[in-house]
Order: structure tokens, then C-alpha cells, then sequence
């Protein structure tokens, strides 16, 4: 099984921006952890702060891979653009957000995202990328 972790904007930063909201583990950390808890699945990882860059990504393994979790940061609440692309994809997204974006402003509240994703998972800190991993599982 082939999964996909896409982090967008700002999220090269974990560990360093804003801790009390987004931990103090940086990600490669944290992925070196998810992978040792699913050695039998292959899973990579990409990030970018460009949302041409999350674009190209998603139309390069969307049609080959089992699985995507995408955590796009600020550009969920800006970007038709990136909505347009994961429905424009075949394998399956789940949307992951570290923080409970329902309990942060008010702009945070809507995704254009959501409607086209298997699922979202919001508020579980990095650990949602683990239940992200598991649902595909």
C-alpha cells in the first residue's frame, strides 16, 4: 500500500511555530514515528508553501497511489484551485488538520476542501495522521 502525506504552507515549520497550538515535534520527526508504527505500508511525504507545487503533486499521484492525507494549511479556506485538483484525482483524500480549527477564527471554519475528500480529521494534534494512515489500513 501506497500512501501519501501532503502538508502545505507553513507546515515545514512544526516544532518551531506556534507550539502550543502545533506541538514541538518537528514532522520529519514524527514521521520516522508513523512509519515505524506501519512498517507494511510505503509512505512518503512531500510539503510545500506553494500551492502550484500541491497541485502538480496531487495530479502526479492521484491516479496511482491508494492513498493521500493532506493537511493544506491556510490554502483549505482560500484555494478552489487545490479543491478543483483532488476532484480531479482518483485516489482517495482525507483531509487532516493538527489543530481543532473549529475552535480558532471564524475564517478557519470553512474548507473548500471537505466536499471533495473521503473524510476529515481535525483537533488530534499529529496523531491525526495516524488515524489518517489507519482508515486507509
Amino acid at each position: 500500500m501506497e500512501i501519501i502525506i501532503i502538508n502545505g504552507p507553513n507546515l515545514n515549520l512544526l516544532g518551531k511555530r506556534e507550539p502550543e497550538i502545533y506541538g514541538e515535534d518537528s514532522f520529519e520527526d514524527f514521521l520516522l514515528h508513523l512509519k515505524g508504527l506501519f512498517p507494511e505500508v510505503s509512505l512518503h511525504y512531500f510539503q510545500s508553501n506553494s500551492e502550484g507545487a500541491l497541485i502538480d503533486k496531487l495530479h502526479e499521484l492521484g491516479f496511482s497511489y491508494d492513498g493521500i492525507i493532506l493537511n493544506a494549511g491556510a490554502y483549505t479556506h482560500t484555494s478552489i484551485a487545490l479543491a478543483d485538483a483532488i476532484a480531479s484525482i482518483e485516489t482517495p483524500v482525507i483531509e487532516v488538520h493538527i489543530s481543532n480549527v473549529y475552535a480558532r477564527e471564524s475564517f478557519r471554519h470553512h474548507s473548500y476542501l471537505s466536499p471533495h475528500c473521503e473524510g476529515v480529521i481535525v483537533g488530534f494534534g499529529l496523531r491525526g495522521y495516524e488515524l489518517a494512515v489507519q482508515y486507509f489500513l
